[in-house]
């Protein structure tokens, strides 16, 4: 699964490239997959909504109870 989430996650950040930001995966426990939003990613105001329903939901395509959890420094 670990394998899958990662190949996923790739596809994802074309896009978030686009808008000048990116995602890092920090680990992954579980079904909880944490990440950290960089670039413009990191302080946009609908970052929490681009984890939840955007890059959640696409994971959960993988697994129903994948997770996301947003890493800050």
């Amino acid at each position: 699964m670990e394998e899958q989430i990662k190949a996923k996650l790739e596809e994802l950040r074309g896009g978030l490239q686009n808008d000048g930001g990116d995602l890092e995966l920090v680990k992954i426990d579980g079904k909880v997959v944490y990440l950290r939003l960089v670039g413009h990613c990191g302080s946009c105001p609908f970052a929490m909504m681009t984890l939840k329903q955007g890059i959640e939901v696409a994971l959960q395509e993988i697994d129903p109870e994948i997770t996301v959890e947003r890493v800050q420094d």
